[in-house]
């Protein structure tokens, strides 16, 4: 194998990272984010302690701190405000190095096969960008590091089709929702569509042009679809006068320029109002009540994963924020091993993945998908209603040409799995199974065998493995775990123990319909504007 065909191959991981459906807003410059000021002390007392910096922790930590409230957030991942070696702050997606991956010693990317050989590759064990957490039937892939799944999403900006929401979250007043916190999610994340007149002229996005081309001849509808990404900039990089960072395929770890992450939008104006510190490289291991407040047990770690030390701090008022996963696990390690035992039976239920699953498609040669492909997707084929999938056309950004169309569906998967403690071996599982994940294989075959029936195209079987036409093994979008209503009370309090409170989307019950960032954040608008009329 030549040097080239290695790059080549290795380019491949390129086309997973415009598939994580999540982002935020702002400048051009990798120092141009929220700094974060901490680290938190031992013995110290907040009003308000948040578990997290993803979306629902990032709009926690605003409005509470324009109502007045002191703010600390404790985030398990880096700052990521520090250029490294090469002068920026994360790593291009073709070339993983340490600060790709979260605490593991070789790559472990979500498109990892081409021509069926494997191309991860080993690297340096740091607290890298993304994790990929792995349960026994599935990989969870999520973002570490302040501003959380914001860093290593495509930034898919989509609010869900009203006739939907219903079966989203069904406790939830829809008329609240579209009049008042969906709007006030995107104007807050700065979410924008990409230009129709440009999107049909660049190079850059050749690809969705000729997957549009498929679904329409085929009878699909195609949607172009909103996202945080400044689309100003990335038409900067197409003409060249700017540095590349979406036309270089930047997304899987990081994205250095264009890309709206919540640093530079919900967490800069938090860090404006002067009330919220932000303490990286520390994650809470319990959270116990103390006499009308909680006790909070934070380790601080070092970019090896070491533990430096651990601390206590008092807390007036804790908001989970820790993502679907991270604050599913905690909250039922806390009941199961008695320091939260009146949490109720729901905590740990209804965890769902979205209904995520992968496919590509082999074209002819009169349908080439270009060279360049902007890392960021901005299009997708609705067959919701009809077959219960949303399809993302998504790129495959590896320099060279693939005549492959490639897709990120989310299905309307009716399974829901569990998460429990294991006592004898000391830690949360998760009871998902791979079998599980047919059903979305079934409705994404709705699309695409059509598709592929019309144009005379078959499946890739190359990306996933040996012989393997479906990437069904892993989840961009985990959901649920203290669902809405049921773990919880209508607004997030977790109601036997006053002052706690879950905001993220551990909430929302395992599928959106569409990606599922903007729900997130409209949902932790709608519940703190709540808490803080009510409880504060």
């Amino acid at each position: 194998m030549s040097t080239t065909d290695d790059v080549s191959r290795r380019g491949f991981l390129t086309a997973t990272g415009a598939l994580l459906g999540t982002a935020a807003l702002g400048a051009h410059s990798p120092a141009a984010r929220a700094r974060s000021a901490g680290p938190i002390g031992s013995g110290a007392h907040v009003a308000a302690l948040v578990i997290g910096t993803g979306y629902g922790g990032s709009v926690a930590a605003l409005r509470l701190a324009q109502a007045g409230v002191d703010v600390h957030m404790i985030e398990m991942g880096k700052a990521w405000d520090t250029p490294g070696a090469d002068g920026k702050i994360f790593c291009n997606t073709r070339e993983p190095d340490y600060r790709s991956y979260w605490l593991r010693t070789r790559t472990k990317a979500p498109l990892n096969y081409f021509l069926g050989f494997p191309i991860d590759r080993d690297i340096p064990r740091h607290t890298g960008v993304l994790d990929a957490e792995e349960f026994a039937g599935i990989t969870v892939y999520q973002g570490r590091g302040v501003g959380g799944g914001s860093l290593v999403n495509g930034g898919m900006a989509v609010t869900p089709k009203r006739e939907n929401f219903p079966a989203v979250l069904p406790s939830v007043d829809p008329a609240e929702m579209y009049g008042v916190y969906y709007p006030r999610a995107n104007a807050g994340l700065g979410v924008a569509t990409v230009d129709p007149a440009w999107f049909e002229t660049t190079a850059c996005y050749q690809y969705a042009r000729v997957g549009r081309k498929h679904a329409q001849r085929s009878g699909f509808p195609f949607v172009f679809v909103p996202d945080v990404y400044d689309w100003d900039y990335m038409e900067q990089e197409a003409a060249g006068s700017v540095p590349q960072s979406a036309l270089a395929g930047e997304i899987l770890y990081g994205n250095n320029y264009g890309k709206k992450s919540l640093q530079k939008t919900y967490l800069a104006r938090a860090a404006a109002t002067g009330r919220v510190t932000i303490s990286p490289l520390h994650r809470v291991t319990s959270v116990a009540p103390a006499g009308g407040s909680y006790t909070v047990t934070i380790e601080q770690i070092d970019t090896t994963g070491a533990v430096v030390t651990t601390k206590t701090v008092t807390a007036d008022r804790v908001f989970f924020a820790a993502g679907s996963v991270g604050t599913s696990k905690l909250l039922v390690k806390l009941k199961a091993t008695g320091v939260l035992p009146a949490l109720n039976g729901e905590v740990g239920k209804g965890w769902g993945d979205n209904g995520n699953v992968m496919c590509g498609r082999a074209n002819h040669l009169w349908d080439p998908t270009g060279k360049l492909q902007s890392a960021i997707p901005c299009c997708g084929i609705d067959n919701w209603t009809a077959g219960g999938a949303f399809a993302e056309v998504a790129p495959l950004p590896t320099g060279i040409e693939t005549y492959a169309s490639f897709y990120l569906s989310i299905t309307d998967n009716p399974n829901r799995a569990r998460f429990s403690w294991n006592a004898s071996a000391g830690r949360v599982e998760l009871s998902w199974q791979t079998a599980w994940k047919q059903p979305s294989i079934d409705m994404a075959k709705s699309i695409f065998d059509k598709i592929n029936a019309k144009e005379g195209t078959i499946y890739r079987t190359d990306l996933f493995g040996v012989y393997k036409i479906w990437g069904d093994h892993l989840t961009y979008h985990p959901l649920g775990g203290a669902v809405l209503n049921k773990a919880t009370d209508n607004y997030g309090r977790l109601t036997a123990y006053p002052g706690l409170y879950v905001i993220d989307g551990a909430l929302i019950p395992g599928n959106t319909t569409v990606n599922p960032f903007v729900t997130i954040t409209a949902l932790a608008e709608r519940n703190i504007e709540h808490i803080i009329a009510a409880d504060l």
